[in-house]
């Protein structure tokens, strides 16, 4: 282990009240043969659940299930939440030293933890778009519960940052026909950029192979129910907390058998984690996933560490623009 001897504390962000964060100082527990500090280079905000934290809208039923790993705090506030670290390990066991790492963990400069949490970044990946290997991760488990297949015919419902890792993923195998699906007609360049085609709700194709759902809304949902053809899937990445949502589950979707399954990530598709694979295993696919420059444009604005708390409310407004924010860290002059 090195003898550096490291900070005490080190600011970690904080979900303070609706809407409100701050900056707060946190301490560190010490290196040792089994844990690891690691300064943190990036982190990645998730728009979808952050948003649902930082407006204390988690159904107290829910509260257990929706800790993340490394979380501080209860919910509803005051909470440190987050899971999308990047960092350098600067002390700990002597393998680790210098490498640079993905952790499950909240926004903050400097952290500690056990090295059971380090995922090593692979060389040919940017560290700033490792950031983004916990939704690659849930992209991932979807594709593996969806079972889709070369030449089918994919829709994605949602152009949300998970929705187009889907779309990035279905579109790479051999004959496979992409279309994504958002409300929103700038979302073509980005879809075309993966390998996609790209339709309105209203334009939505019919009769896909596969369908995937992402956009957490009842009329996506309808929309990607009815896109589906005779014996399709159509799996639902959307989480909906308390809220009762209406689905149209008569027409083709009964006559025609269609699957709706849920995918979550917190859960290895059956059929992986059978054959052996951890969550681990994923997490390290996922990072290999990331190798390909073109998922840089996910990334549509970066913001200093310094400038995040205040601007939370702007960062998750439901009609924020963009897609992936990265939060930069760098050490003080």
């Amino acid at each position: 282990m090195t003898q550096q001897t490291s900070p005490k504390t080190a600011r970690a962000l904080f979900y303070s009240g609706p809407m409100q964060a701050e900056l707060r100082a946190v301490p560190l527990e010490t290196a040792s043969e089994s844990r690891a500090i690691v300064r943190t280079e990036f982190t990645a905000l998730s728009r979808g659940t952050e948003r649902l934290i930082a407006s204390g809208l988690v159904p107290e039923a829910e509260y257990e299930r929706m800790r993340c790993p490394l979380q501080e705090g209860d919910f509803p506030f005051p909470v440190k939440y987050g899971y999308c670290a990047v960092g350098v390990v600067e002390d700990g066991p002597a393998a680790w030293l210098g490498k640079r790492v993905f952790v499950l963990h909240p926004h903050q400069e400097r952290f500690s933890c056990d090295v059971g949490w380090l995922n090593l970044v692979p060389d040919f990946v940017s560290p700033a778009r490792a950031s983004l290997a916990a939704n690659m991760e849930t992209a991932l488990n979807a594709i593996w519960d969806s079972g889709v297949s070369a030449a089918d015919r994919v829709v994605v419902v949602g152009g949300g940052l998970v929705g187009l890792l889907v779309t990035y993923l279905a579109a790479r195998m051999p004959g496979t026909e992409v279309t994504l699906v958002d409300i929103n007609a700038e979302r073509a360049q980005i879809a075309g950029h993966l390998g996609a085609h790209f339709a309105l709700p209203e334009h939505a194709p019919k009769g896909a192979d596969v369908v995937f759902h992402t956009s957490a809304s009842q009329a996506g949902l309808a929309t990607a129910i009815g896109a589906a053809g005779k014996e399709a899937r159509v799996i639902e990445l959307s989480w909906y907390g308390d809220k009762v949502i209406a689905a149209p589950l008569g027409g083709l979707f009964h006559a025609g058998r269609v699957s709706l399954v849920s995918s979550q990530v917190g859960t290895i598709s059956p059929g992986h984690a059978a054959r052996g694979w951890t969550y681990s295993s994923r997490l390290q696919a996922a990072l290999r996933l990331l190798a390909d420059d073109r998922l840089d444009a996910l990334i549509t604005e970066r913001l200093a560490f310094d400038q995040l708390a205040p601007a939370i409310p702007r960062l998750l407004a439901a009609d924020a623009p963009g897609l992936a924010t990265l939060v930069t860290y760098r050490e003080k002059e």
